[in-house]
């Protein structure tokens, strides 16, 4: 399995519209998802198959992902048996709720990739949790070990999620507190990477909103967020990245617990403030961050 993090944003642009796929990859978005379910109408999904893979194929140097249709939809098999080629990294996939899906997402992947040439596991999986059952499942769907090993993280699907439920997405996202500390508690109980936030869609054009709502996430434990338009990607990058003073901090931090530990002294204080392990794995984990993402 590639490794893909980290992402702080990763912006859908619709598989009918190869013009736009271009576009998206030029955004500076860290990956870009090509869609053949939501934004592509029923009437369209065959014969957006082959301009999703010409694009794969094209950027093949780039993070390109694609979001495949529902297991159950009767368009999986094609998807993939379609666009399963060198230089796709992952899928996402919609309407995960069980342990089940992920096996059938796998044997269908194991099959597409023997078909077009590439090692069993090239390809990973994202699924996307998008309903009261996913959230209540989640931890046992990140938790289910294929061979190879597929599952990369989670993604948040916010819409669905709240039609499922019945309730309206608002500007407080208080409606979303609980499925998003599930899932991003479930991706680290499970050993797999941060997850990925849902898109805003509330106001499109009101960064600051915007940028509140990825703060929520983050302190929550994801990584990054799904994005709907290029105007999200550098309000996402900049609440998803740690400041330089968060980096100098941790830096700091971590040369005065070495200094002390060479000293024999395990716990320290650092500005007044309290510095033990825990601080400190979190300060490397804070520059091992921006290390990645300044390597991109």
């Amino acid at each position: 399995m590639k490794e893909l993090g980290p992402i702080r944003t990763a912006l859908f642009v619709p598989g009918n519209r190869p013009d736009r796929v271009d576009k998206a990859v030029s955004s500076g978005a860290d990956v870009v998802i090509i869609d053949l379910e939501d934004a592509v109408p029923p009437s369209q999904k065959e014969q957006s198959r082959p301009k999703v893979r010409e694009k794969i194929a094209a950027f093949r140097d780039r993070e390109i992902l694609v979001r495949v249709n529902a297991v159950g939809s009767g368009y999986l098999a094609g998807d993939l048996d379609q666009i399963i080629v060198d230089g796709l990294s992952c899928i996402i996939v919609p309407k995960v709720e069980g342990r089940a899906d992920i096996r059938e997402i796998d044997g269908y992947l194991g099959e597409a990739e023997r078909r077009n040439g590439l090692e069993p596991g090239t390809v990973s999986v994202i699924p996307l949790i998008e309903s009261a059952r996913a959230v209540q499942n989640v931890f046992e769907i990140l938790s289910e070990r294929t061979e190879p090993r597929r599952l990369f993280t989670a993604a948040f699907g916010a819409a669905d999620y709240t039609l499922d439920m019945g309730i309206e997405m608002t500007m407080e996202g208080t409606e979303l507190h609980y499925p998003r500390s599930r899932i991003a508690v479930a991706c680290r109980a499970a050993e797999v990477d941060p997850p990925l936030d849902t898109p805003f869609m509330i106001d499109v054009k009101d960064v600051e909103a915007l940028k509140t709502d990825a703060r929520r996430a983050r302190q929550l434990g994801f990584q990054g967020k799904l994005c709907i338009h290029p105007i999200q990607i550098e309000p996402c990058h900049s609440v998803f990245s740690p400041t330089a003073e968060e980096i100098g901090h941790a830096e700091r931090v971590i040369q005065a617990f070495e200094d002390a530990e060479v000293r024999g002294i395990g716990a320290i204080q650092l500005d007044g403030k309290f510095i033990d392990t825990p601080i400190v794995e979190r300060s490397r984990r804070i520059v091992k961050l921006a290390a990645a993402i300044g390597s991109r």
